[in-house]
């Protein structure tokens, strides 16, 4: 198979438009796992609740992301747009597990920290806020970063409802030219574009963490 570079020039600015939209679904999802995956963090140390939220993110763990996508896809209503859908999705179903990694953070924090808050009487938001939050968080910094190029992994998934995400695109013009192996080819080098350098800059962090 003799490789056209002139016609690789031609769709590659469909695909790094295309590109641009996975981008944009995997840092709006990432982001909202980031905050709901906290919160949920938070809020499973209350008893009852907790036990509540226990069951929901382990059952949304052990459900396939594609499974979940299509699904709430299909039950949401018609004006509310594929993309909006697979973002929200994403970025539930990503909280579930960047929960798991605040919580263990927030139990890594030292038991005389929250013996010294209770006894200096300080509020549970200045508590959270001042002294918990801030040990913790910077101890799972590498950990949520892994999840962040496993978001970027999986918006691919987004096909199964339509998205116009990278994947959709190579689909698109790997049928209309049948060109698919030049096609996915490039797919796949513009996702180690992304992938490499982002796995480099969280080995970093890492490194830069854990001497902390």
């Amino acid at each position: 198979m003799m490789w056209d570079f002139q016609w690789t020039l031609q769709i590659l600015p469909d695909l790094l438009g295309a590109l641009g939209t996975t981008v944009q679904i995997t840092l709006l999802g990432y982001l909202i796992a980031l905050v709901l995956g906290l919160l949920i963090a938070i809020a499973r140390r209350a008893p009852f609740f907790g036990t509540v939220l226990h069951v929901a993110t382990e059952f949304i763990r052990t459900t396939p992301l594609v499974i979940q996508v299509v699904f709430v896809f299909l039950l949401t209503p018609a004006h509310i747009s594929p993309m909006t859908v697979g973002i929200l999705v994403i970025g539930v179903h990503y909280a579930a597990y960047t929960a798991e990694v605040y919580r263990s953070g927030i139990e890594g924090v030292a038991k005389g920290q929250w013996e010294a808050a209770r006894a200096l009487s300080l509020p549970a938001r200045r508590t959270w806020g001042a002294i918990v939050l801030p040990q913790a968080i910077r101890k799972v910094i590498p950990a949520l970063g892994n999840y962040l190029i496993a978001t970027f992994k999986d918006t691919p998934l987004l096909i199964a409802i339509g998205v116009s995400e990278l994947l959709t695109e190579a689909q698109r013009i790997g049928s209309a030219s049948f060109r698919v192996v030049e096609v996915y080819t490039v797919v796949g080098f513009l996702f180690l574009l992304v992938s490499i350098p982002s796995a480099i800059l969280l080995r970093r962090l890492e490194r830069r963490y854990a001497a902390v």
